[in-house]
């Protein structure tokens, strides 16, 4: 979805919460994102809330709202319905939301060992590095990590 907005970018800034399956201390999150990295080509940088802070979460809220006022008082009877109403959901300065149902299927209690975890190009920010690191396809993710924590330091952005 991102690819014909942003034909240029070589980077992903991933803001996700401390929980579920994105959590920071989720080895199988780690695991796949490298994967997707790999796959890709795109570095990410991967910024956890703090623990209890998510109802803080900016785009949550931008987003949120306009989805729970587009399905208030319709009966959610599917998968396809839900995405459906998400994938309807805009707004007048110009929030779109896109969504898509993924209909496969994926094996459970999947165990990420130590030698695979060993294995990844994770780099740990020098704030909080279990909430904040740099994934990379490279040996080096340094430039990517400087750009990030450029925008992270500017205050319009965070």
């Amino acid at each position: 979805m991102g690819c014909p907005a942003y034909p240029e970018a070589d980077q992903v800034l991933i803001c996700a919460d401390s929980g579920g399956s994105n959590g920071y201390r989720i080895r199988l999150w780690k695991y796949e994102l490298q994967s997707w990295v790999d796959e890709t080509g795109l570095c990410v940088t991967v910024c956890h809330l703090p623990p209890g802070t998510s109802k803080w979460n900016k785009i949550e809220h931008r987003l949120f709202s306009y989805v729970s006022m587009n399905w208030r008082g319709r009966p959610l009877v599917s998968h396809e319905v839900v995405v459906k109403l998400i994938g309807a959901t805009m707004n007048k300065s110009g929030l779109k939301v896109r969504a898509r149902l993924d209909k496969r299927k994926y094996p459970l209690k999947v165990k990420v060992s130590d030698e695979d975890m060993k294995s990844l190009n994770i780099e740990p920010h020098a704030f909080h590095g279990d909430w904040n690191y740099t994934i990379s396809h490279e040996k080096s993710g340094k430039r990517t990590r400087q750009v990030v924590q450029v925008i992270l330091q500017n205050p319009l952005r965070t």
